[in-house]
């Protein structure tokens, strides 16, 4: 055997692109194997759209008279999807990681906590994918005609995606896993009755309307439902919510994320 070879090992990382796709796809499939992320990310969302389509036990606005049901609920359950993914099922995960200390093994990585909190956004991102997907092919079984434009619904959604993420992980990354467990699931629940999720924000008081508009979900639900059921384009109020929301949540999460 020549002198020459060397078999030492290679003491560089691997490039910061590959160290983020490589987590992001282990987180993915974590996501996808657990059963109860399944029932809150996919199940749940699924249910909502045929009750809501089948029933009008909840009063959707005057939209619903002029339009057929779906034509509300299904953007509404997109909404809806997005924030039970990227925030509460993420929180929740995120918050029981650090609790094992499986974060504080990844934490003697080179991954970073920038790293960690981009690979979990683009796992959960595809997780959120996957969700629309099935989401719109049960709504359009039940009728539903998206109108408008899907790359602005798409854009629109991804930043939903971004905003979400990044409060999920700021949760789990200050909280105790039990107090993040007990939070996401408030919220969750607060968002979903009052945070302009279901029901349109222009069926709430004039006063507590102007509150709720600068909600992600309110904002994210509202966008949906002006591209997919009435086939215009969002105001520019919207972007701008979903884009400082995206990008407060983001920076704190790097900042402030603790690995144990």
């Amino acid at each position: 055997m020549s002198a020459d070879l060397d078999f030492s090992p290679a003491a560089e990382p691997a490039a910061r692109i590959r160290r983020i796709t490589s987590q992001a796809r282990y987180e993915t499939t974590l996501l996808l194997r657990n059963g109860e992320q399944t029932l809150l990310t996919i199940v749940i969302p699924l249910l909502v759209v045929v009750g809501l389509s089948a029933t009008t036990i909840i009063d959707l606005g005057s939209q619903a008279s002029s339009y057929a049901r779906i034509q509300t609920v299904a953007p509404s359950v997109l909404a809806l999807a997005i924030l039970s993914s990227a925030f509460t099922a993420q929180a929740i995960a995120v918050g029981f990681d650090r609790r094992y200390g499986v974060l504080t093994h990844l934490g003697t990585t080179p991954l970073g906590r920038s790293g960690l909190v981009l690979a979990k956004t683009l796992a959960i991102s595809t997780i959120a994918f996957l969700q629309v997907i099935l989401i719109s092919a049960v709504a359009v079984a039940l009728g539903w005609r998206p109108t408008g434009s899907l790359l602005a619904a798409a854009a629109l959604m991804l930043l939903g995606m971004c905003a979400f993420s990044g409060l999920a992980l700021l949760m789990a990354g200050t909280l105790r896993a039990e107090a993040t467990l007990a939070g996401a699931n408030l919220i969750f629940l607060l968002l979903l009755v009052g945070g302009g999720t279901i029901i349109p924000t222009d069926q709430w008081p004039s006063g507590v309307a102007r509150i709720v508009e600068f909600l992600p979900t309110a904002a994210l639900a509202d966008g949906l439902r002006t591209i997919l059921r009435d086939g215009a384009l969002p105001t520019l109020s919207t972007w701008l919510v979903l884009l400082v929301w995206s990008a407060v949540g983001i920076t704190l999460a790097s900042r402030f994320f603790r690995w144990d």
